[in-house]
């Protein structure tokens, strides 16, 4: 392992810095260090996800991985996103599009004049009875409770999503169904005139995030449910993390969400080891 290695601090789902949400990207590998290394840098940035990318004989093809600051994870968008601007901005890569391999599968990352734009598998949620907890926890009651890899919970309004201050530690062990434990979404339509279609935001204590400014991988559930709510593939989405928040826009196209939005690169540093 060389003894330092470069590293970027990017805004992913975000026009301007400061905005959507922060992930670290360390500079592609040759080979991959070892796990609990992987696990201790990400515990020392301390933000909801750190990137590593391998090399593969393709230039235009890396294994990916993501870790939050306790555990690896399956699944993460706004990594994923920030993982491509670093490549396509920072280190220069000549190509349209990028792909990854990941536990999810491979993962696509296109470059446009106005942004990326990101392919995922979709997860349409199924309706389920009202998960005992969810509304203490929260501090409401659901309109409906729905579930795929993690839990949804539609609310009245957009203003109880943006209000709303759950006791975290007992979202922690909530599950629906066979999806992840302590991962729930909230979201609700927007008021019109807002230039949005939902208002949501998406807590995580199950992997060690108590709440996630922007979050692609939750999208990949709510693309789907609110296409079928609002009757069209594209759906704006605001995710209303306090003092942040993220714009994402998504389309579904059969088992497939494309997830558009921007990213902003603010602080490249460098790794002594």
């Amino acid at each position: 392992m060389p003894h330092q290695i470069r590293q970027w601090t990017i805004d992913a789902f975000a026009s301007k810095p400061f905005t959507g949400n922060p992930a670290c990207v360390v500079e592609p590998f040759d080979a991959w260090p070892e796990d609990g290394w992987m696990q201790a840098l990400a515990m020392e940035n301390n933000q909801a996800e750190t990137a590593f990318l391998r090399r593969t004989a393709d230039k235009a093809r890396f294994d990916l991985r993501w870790f939050t600051p306790t555990v690896e994870v399956d699944l993460c968008g706004h990594a994923t996103l920030a993982a491509a601007r670093m490549l396509f901005s920072e280190l220069g890569l000549n190509a349209d599009a990028v792909a990854f391999d990941t536990r999810s599968g491979e993962l696509t990352v296109t470059r446009g004049p106005n942004g990326y734009e990101m392919d995922f598998p979709a997860d349409p949620p199924r309706q389920i009875t009202a998960l005992k907890g969810l509304a203490k926890a929260l501090g409401v009651y659901p309109v409906s409770v729905w579930a795929g890899r993690y839990v949804v919970a539609v609310l009245e309004s957009a203003e109880q999503v943006r209000g709303l201050t759950p006791d975290i530690a007992a979202l922690k062990p909530l599950r629906g169904g066979e999806g992840e434990v302590g991962h729930v979404i909230v979201a609700a339509l927007a008021p019109e005139g807002e230039g949005i279609d939902v208002v949501d935001r998406f807590f995580a204590p199950g992997c060690g995030v108590d709440e996630d400014p922007a979050t692609g991988s939750a999208h990949c559930i709510l693309a789907p449910l609110y296409a079928d709510i609002l009757g069209r593939p594209t759906v704006r989405f605001l995710q209303a993390y306090p003092g942040r928040g993220g714009e994402l826009e998504t389309e579904v196209r059969g088992d497939r969400v494309l997830i558009r939005g921007r990213a902003v690169t603010v602080m490249e540093s460098r790794l002594r080891l």
